[in-house]
């Protein structure tokens, strides 16, 4: 038989690493409804022509097709003229998400909150904390026409405390870093750079290729001078967590002259944030004025989201503020999202143990078997244990009862029950056996389902 070779970038995890998973996605997904977020599920395709107009990602889209559809179109005779629209697989859930507000809008009411758990493909290089199949959690709040700023001070508060909620089981601290884009292009204008989608592309590369080679790509590629490539770096190295950085802004717009109405405007907009981030979650939002977030669709706030002692992972949820989600040249329909890359921060949680399972399995009890004629015996009373909600399985095979335990020490299972006239119910972590009814008895809530725990 030939040995299977296994496919880089498509992550699939033991049953212990699945447990995490499914915790990290029950944590977000219930603060996002705590929220009122409501949840919905895109198909899994969209046309290709919708895919590439960013156009940017077109080398990452994995193309769908039948495997007869050439000959299937040969044989209709027609020159291909019957074969269906060219899809593709999505790589995030922003263009589903803008096609279906297009389609539902008459049906929605707004400002729309929704969140969306899925897979999405992406053909990029694998690499520690990148695949080419991973999960994605995103939040979006979509208005019809307009949509208030402050729900761009509650979007990154949220993923904050659904972030911050899975602490008690070993996440790190996160940082949730804020920009405002009306800062970045106020300034930049103000420097009198017109390019400003070509500057914050720079600019968002200051963390993988330092500060003296965005400056001479901002020279170069933008025709800054050498002192618009030094103010716009010195604008990038502000940061902070509280008002304070609105001041060193406005400072450093007085010394090179760069004020502007647009500049005011976001300042105003990034203290309303850090002053609210302030009050209710001290600490783990920061103004980081080098955050560009290179995609030219975000209009206001951006933001990026780190771990802890993890930085070099990069950001494991970012987004922002787009005035323009969709539009159906009537209507347009201004939103804020961010999106957590869920496989990317499950990956690093393994990867480094900072969170482990109780068990792998959801089987609290395993049921001995005697012999194989009264196995009936031993399906009844796990029977009686599951119509109470105790997870239970029955021994595979009628062996004897020390390798009926293994069974169980294998699979993680804590409880073995013995059948008989008076049934006993062992924890085999413990050696502890005692008399039980299957009526009655219950493991602890402890014990009960697994459980995510922080790693050692």
């Amino acid at each position: 038989m030939a040995r299977v070779t296994p496919l880089s970038g498509f992550p699939e995890w033991l049953p212990d690493g699945r447990v995490v998973e499914q915790h990290v996605l029950d944590v977000l997904r219930r603060t996002f409804e705590l929220h009122g977020f409501a949840g919905i599920e895109t198909r899994a395709v969209e046309p290709l022509d919708q895919l590439l107009r960013k156009g940017e990602t077109s080398k990452e889209v994995y193309v769908l097709r039948r495997l007869q559809e050439e000959g299937d179109d040969a044989a209709a005779g027609d020159g291909g003229a019957r074969s269906e629209k060219q899809l593709g697989l999505h790589f995030d859930l922003t263009v589903p998400f803008a096609r279906y507000v297009l389609e539902n809008a008459g049906r929605l009411a707004f400002p729309f909150k929704r969140y969306q758990i899925q897979k999405v493909w992406r053909g990029e290089r694998p690499q520690e904390g990148r695949f080419r199949e991973f999960v994605q959690a995103d939040i979006d709040v979509v208005g019809a026409g307009d949509l208030p700023y402050h729900y761009e001070v509650e979007l990154p508060l949220v993923m904050a405390e659904a972030l911050g909620a899975l602490r008690e089981v070993g996440l790190p601290e996160v940082r949730v870093l804020v920009n405002n884009r009306k800062v970045a292009e106020g300034f930049y204008r103000g420097l009198g750079l017109t390019d400003v989608e070509g500057v914050l592309r720079q600019i968002d590369k200051l963390d993988k290729i330092g500060v003296e080679k965005v400056a001479a790509l901002l020279v170069a590629e933008q025709g800054a001078t050498p002192e618009q490539a030094a103010a716009c770096l010195d604008l990038a190295a502000i940061h902070g967590s509280d008002t304070t950085v609105v001041d060193d802004v406005r400072k450093l717009a007085a010394r090179y002259d760069a004020g502007t109405d647009l500049l005011e405007t976001g300042l105003a907009e990034l203290g309303a944030l850090i002053e609210a981030a302030g009050a209710r979650a001290p600490g783990v939002v920061v103004a980081d004025l080098k955050i560009a977030r290179g995609l030219d669709y975000y209009t206001g706030s951006v933001y990026e989201t780190v771990l802890v002692g993890h930085e070099q992972l990069g950001s494991i949820c970012s987004g922002g503020r787009y005035d323009t989600l969709a539009s159906d040249g009537k209507n347009t329909y201004p939103g804020v999202g961010l999106s957590v890359g869920v496989s990317r921060l499950v990956s690093r949680v393994l990867s480094a143990g900072l969170m482990t399972a109780t068990r792998g399995v959801p089987t609290a009890v395993l049921v001995a078997v005697t012999d194989e004629d009264s196995r009936a015996a031993s399906d009844a009373v796990a029977a009686a244990l599951r119509s109470r909600g105790v997870p239970t399985d029955v021994a595979p095979t009628a062996a004897k009862f020390g390798k009926q335990i293994k069974v169980a020490d294998r699979r993680g299972i804590p409880f073995v029950w013995f059948p008989g006239e008076e049934h006993q119910v062992k924890d085999i972590r413990t050696g502890e056996q005692s008399a039980a009814d299957p009526a009655t008895w219950s493991p602890s809530a402890e014990d009960l389902h697994p459980r995510v725990v922080p790693g050692e």
